[in-house]
């Protein structure tokens, strides 16, 4: 409905009186100003958000915040045994913190943490004075920051030292407050915070400076940790010793006065010494140091190195690593091989100083030492650094910041290469080896040779011990898995258990006799010959040529079996992959020695293959395991006392990749091997053991694989750039011996078991010397040269002596008297008697 003419003229009157008030209003200038400066407030708050408040990060992931962790690695029985950490932090709950380090903290940091907001407004204010006054000179102003800006900084917005950055600050930490408890942002602020020697956060720093848990400090050791976030060089205990005191009471005065202490115990801890040590006890014990590089390696394959490459970061990650290392089986093997090594060098003069550093200052020898990273731990042997020379003694430093001195007359072996006394040798700066003699040191010498070790659990495939040489901080190179070697006849099991597949029998007869092959026009003919050029013996068994390590009956069986099928079983083992030529047959592949001992262990677990593991599983910082991605717990497994249902049983991911049955031939015949071979100094101890020794070409490497049911072990030595070990240098020589040293003690306490055969395999007495069966005799036990021995054959392949066919009696002739059963035993009595078939 359209609007009257009075209506019209009612609105605009009314119009014009609003106008009217408003304009009368903008003319008085008190309102004109308002409305500028509400306007430049509008600006401002504008200018302030662009400038300040934009982009900064969102306070809801403190909420979810983890600190970077360090991994670490538990052994076979749980124990923790290593940790990888570039800083060192263990993180704690609000609850687990002393009261009186809360107390000491907000003495020295915040006083009035409970009463603010986030920013405490009088310390900001002189802050900005004091950063006025210190403008243009290049001094740093004070900080006025709480301890909620200082989570702030830490953890979302970084370090920048600039006013910009302090006011970001002011508003994250009014948002944190808005987000978190009290509790929460204190929790956060003494795990993450850095307070020098490599420590983040109190518990960590507790270790470092005291070597104690937290909640075992006493007072004046809280207050010390309590002044290092102002800066962990400032105070240092040993450098700084006065100013660390002075700022230390100066906290403990401000507890008693703030009352978190009485005025008593401010004084008794006033009269304490900082009490510092310096440098902490290791938290473990040095035990398989290529083990654990191993693992760590596998590891950032895995999850990567760093924070940026994930939540489960080996560095950052606080991953929890269960290994199958054995602690004690590792000190066996590591001193076995060790001591092998040195026994083969002694007489060859010292081998030269570890390492070589630059000393521009001879007083910082101890930082130069530390970063070398070399810490011997072979019975009492010690790195130290020479960093004085003095007339006939040298000054000796050690990484724990003692000294000692090196007497000329300690050091009198020859240079190897000179002749000349090493003392004369050594240099400013040079990395030596020495141990404690009366009230100085000797010298001592790492050996060059060097060699892999590595111990199996065959029926897991658990790598129980691993050495990659003499010691992992002097030489980083894991010969266990890295260095490539001709294995020499420890592959010869491998090429008869192929043989055996192909029809033969450890029965069969091959000819230790010349053995040649035309190669080609180019190669011509390859003629083998056995080692040390003895010709061959004639006709022998299979056990025979295995015991005795005879190359012409093996290179014969390979061509009879087909080399073809010869490097299919060592591909399918992981031995290598080669191409099918007979020199292959003889260890002329090159492998590693954890290829080895995992086929080895292949043919002790019937014929099953497990890839060789060092990890059984990884659980993150929570407890979760996170691999395997099928891993699950073994329920029942460790139950005290058996409940009488079913067994528990692990998962087992084993594969078949040799028949059961040869796999046990081939082990029966290599316990051969240690009764009456190549291996018999292994015999005395009084268990059964299958093995084989192995010599290469030159000879450069000698080796010896083996071991019993519970457990396989193996090894090489030589030298990394091969060289010639010397004509009298064989596996049975220079490389059992060392696994006797490590079997010796490792053995000791496992109960003695023999080698379980499969289903089918038939015992059968034979003459060890033609193969023949014996129908008389009985094996003499006891006897390792007895001329009748059981042997092993698959069913309706032992050998049979020839059926005569006698002619029919008269019909009334009488029957012939049978022999008893108590004149005449079988063989299903024997086994009987023993207990069935292993």
């Amino acid at each position: 409905m359209a609007s009257s003419p009075s209506e019209k003229t009612t609105d605009d009157q009314g119009a014009g009186r609003v106008g009217g008030a408003v304009g009368g209003l903008w003319r008085r200038r008190l309102v004109r100003w308002f409305a500028a400066l509400v306007a430049l407030m509008l600006v401002a708050i504008g200018a302030f958000w662009l400038i300040f408040a934009r982009d900064l990060p969102s306070v809801e992931k403190l909420k979810a915040y983890e600190p970077p962790l360090p991994t670490n690695v538990r052994g076979i029985d749980g124990a923790p045994i290593y940790s990888y950490a570039r800083e060192r932090r263990v993180q704690l709950s609000f609850a687990e913190y002393p009261p009186l380090l809360i107390r000491a903290f907000l003495a020295a940091e915040d006083k009035t943490f409970f009463e603010h907001h986030g920013v405490d407004f009088p310390g900001l204010a002189g802050a900005v004075v004091d950063y006025a006054s210190k403008f243009g000179t290049g001094q740093r102003a004070r900080g006025g920051s709480t301890i909620t800006q200082q989570v702030a900084k830490n953890l979302l917005i970084g370090n920048e030292y600039s006013p910009t950055r302090k006011v970001r600050e002011a508003i994250l930490a009014y948002r944190i407050e808005q987000t978190l408890t009290k509790q929460q942002i204190l929790e956060l602020y003494l795990n993450q915070i850095f307070l020098g020697r490599n420590a983040y956060g109190v518990e960590a720093a507790s270790h470092a400076y005291f070597d104690k848990e937290l909640p075992e400090l006493s007072l004046a050791q809280l207050a010390y940790l309590a002044i290092l976030p102002k800066g962990p060089a400032n105070y240092d205990p040993f450098r700084n010793t006065e100013r660390a005191l002075e700022r230390r009471n100066y906290v403990l005065r401000e507890m008693a006065r703030n009352g978190f202490i009485t005025a008593a115990q401010a004084r008794a801890a006033n009269a304490e010494p900082i009490g510092a040590i310096r440098r902490r006890t290791p938290k473990f014990e040095r035990v398989g140091g290529y083990f654990v590089e191993e693992v760590r390696r596998q590891l950032i394959d895995k999850f990567g190195e760093n924070a940026e490459a994930g939540p489960y970061s080996v560095y950052s990650g606080g991953l929890w690593v269960r290994t199958s290392l054995d602690p004690q089986v590792q000190r066996y093997a590591a001193e076995a091989l060790r001591d092998g090594l040195l026994r083969y060098e002694s007489g060859r003069g010292w081998s030269g100083p570890l390492r070589h550093v630059d000393l521009d200052d001879p007083e910082q020898w101890q930082g130069a030492l530390l970063g070398t990273n070399i810490q011997l731990d072979y019975k009492d042997w010690r790195a130290a650094i020479v960093y004085a020379r003095d007339g006939g003694e040298l000054s000796l430093g050690f990484a724990d910041g003692r000294t000692g001195m090196l007497p000329r007359a300690n050091a009198q072996m020859p240079a190897r290469g000179t002749g000349t006394p090493a003392f004369g040798q050594i240099k400013v700066g040079d990395i030596v080896a020495v141990a404690p003699s009366g009230g100085s040191f000797s010298l001592r010498s790492v050996p060059r040779i060097s060699g892999g070790f590595v111990v199996q659990e065959p029926s897991s495939g658990r790598i129980l011990a691993m050495q990659g040489g003499f010691d992992a901080s002097v030489q980083a190179f894991n010969r266990a898995t890295q260095a490539f070697r001709q294995p020499g006849s420890t592959i010869k099991p491998i090429v008869y258990s192929a043989a055996l597949e192909h029809g033969m029998t450890p029965a069969s007869i091959i000819v230790d006799g010349p053995f040649c092959v035309y190669q080609g026009a180019r190669l011509g003919q390859k003629c083998f010959r056995n080692f040390g050029n003895s010709r061959g013996a004639g006709p022998h068994t299979m056990r025979w040529g295995i015991e005795q390590s005879r190359n012409l009956m093996t290179v014969r069986a390979a061509a009879q079996t087909g080399m073809k099928n010869v490097v299919a079983l060592m591909k399918k083992m992981q031995i290598g992959d080669y191409a099918p030529y007979l020199s292959y047959s003889l260890g002329a592949g090159e492998t590693t020695v954890e290829r080895m001992v995992n086929a080895y262990g292949v043919l002790a677990n019937q014929g099953q293959w497990h890839d060789p593991s060092l990890i059984d599983f990884v659980q993150d910082r929570h407890g979760q395991v996170i691999w395997p991605a099928n891993w699950r717990a073994c329920d029942g497994c460790n139950m005290a006392r058996w409940n009488g249902r079913a067994m528990p049983r692990p998962v087992t991911r084993g594969r078949q990749v040799l028949d059961a049955m040869s796999a046990y031939q081939m082990v029966h015949i290599t316990e051969g091997v240690i009764q009456r071979g190549t291996a018999t100094a292994l015999r005395d101890l009084g268990r059964p053991i299958f093995g084989k020794t192995g010599t290469n070409t030159g000879p450069t490497d000698v080796w010896f694989i083996g071991g019993t049911p519970q457990m396989v072990g193996g090894l090489y030595i030589g030298y990394d750039s091969p060289r010639g070990l010397g004509g009298y240098a064989q596996g049975g020589t220079l490389a059992v011996p060392i696994f006797k040293q490590f079997a010796t003690k490792a053995y000791e306490n496992l109960p003695v078991l023999a080698f379980r055969a499969p289903p089918g395999i038939r015992l059968v007495r034979i003459d060890r010397g033609s193969g023949r069966p014996v129908y008389g005799p009985w094996p003499n036990e006891d006897d390792p040269k007895a001329s009748v021995i059981w042997e092993a054959f698959k069913p309706q392949s032992e050998a049979r002596r020839p059926r005569r066919y006698a002619p029919a009696a008269a019909p009334t002739a009488a029957p012939r008297a049978q022999p008893s059963a108590a004149q005449t035993p079988r063989d299903s009595e024997f086994l009987q008697q023993q207990g069935g078939i292993y």
